[in-house]
């Protein structure tokens, strides 16, 4: 099974003898609620039918997928950063630490991590950045479903307890719903404050005050 449909054998920034973990991340666009980055280690001779970017694949087959990969890889992780980290850092330095945490977080040391997109978190070990990786690697594949399910869940788990907000229909993101909520009942502990829109009602609030 080839296990990176998308790179050519000539532009691969790895050899056999390296041991290749996938990055990806989620959550990088919401408004509230942690960003995540999972890392796997796939195993060659226990293939994973039907791995692709996570956002090409329904909820459901999302699901399915993730115990498999979590019974099949070879190792595994997830991480996360937090809302008051997203504020202080800025998200993309937040989501450079998040797939790090990841990455130092396998029980295998990798000696080489193909992050998705055109960047790379400062790690010990060599890093290749991916544009569209999540659709060419399959360990990139493997770890954008990690995430995104992970991530999922726990909106799942602040909707039980800001049931307000209905984090669990948006997970987060800046939909139409979400916005009305916002608006109606004000930011809460677990929404991003350096984001527009919830920045806006803050400042406003204070300049109401």
């Amino acid at each position: 099974m080839n296990l990176y449909p998308g790179l050519p054998p000539r532009l691969r920034p790895f050899t056999d003898a390296d041991i290749v973990c996938g990055v990806d991340e989620a959550g990088r666009g919401p408004l509230a609620g942690p960003v995540f980055a999972a890392a796997v280690i796939l195993d060659p001779k226990r293939p994973i039918e039907g791995l692709r970017d996570s956002k090409k694949l329904s909820e459901a087959r999302r699901e399915e997928l993730a115990p498999q990969i979590r019974e099949c890889a070879l190792a595994w992780a997830i991480a996360e950063c937090s809302c008051e980290e997203i504020d202080s850092l800025n998200i993309l330095h937040a989501t450079m630490l998040a797939m790090r945490r990841a990455v130092e977080a396998l029980s295998t040391l990798p000696t080489i991590a193909l992050i998705d997109g055109n960047r790379c978190p400062p790690m010990e070990i060599k890093a290749h950045a991916v544009v569209e990786g999540d659709d060419k690697v399959h360990a990139i594949s493997a770890a954008s479903i990690l995430a995104k399910t992970a991530r999922d869940a726990a909106l799942v788990r602040l909707h039980a307890a800001y049931p307000q907000y209905c984090f669990d229909q948006h997970k987060g993101y800046g939909t139409a719903l979400h916005l009305e909520r916002l608006r109606l009942h004000g930011p809460s502990p677990v929404h991003r404050r350096s984001f527009g829109p919830v920045r806006e009602l803050l400042q406003a609030d204070l300049f109401a005050a």
